[in-house]
């Protein structure tokens, strides 16, 4: 018997998606985060926070995804 997968939130949330982080160019910056693959993207004051909001953005996007119905991406091996 095949085993079925549930694709959920917690299935997308446990995949391991790529970020890209830039940090501030200046002391008035703040630090930007880009996911790849869900393009969602979030922003803080500092690196600690950064990790945190990340996070949050990825279970937003996704979130939204799945209630309207969107085809949500998995992350790529390259």
């Amino acid at each position: 018997m095949a085993t079925t997968i549930v694709k959920d939130l917690d299935y997308y949330m446990s995949l391991p998606y790529t970020f890209r982080v830039t940090p501030p160019e200046d002391a008035d910056d703040t630090w930007y985060a880009l996911v790849d693959g869900l393009d969602c993207q979030t922003w803080a004051d500092t690196y600690e926070e950064l990790l945190p909001m990340i996070e949050d953005a990825k279970r937003t996007m996704i979130s939204m995804m799945l209630e309207y119905g969107d085809p949500i991406p998995e992350p790529t091996s390259d």
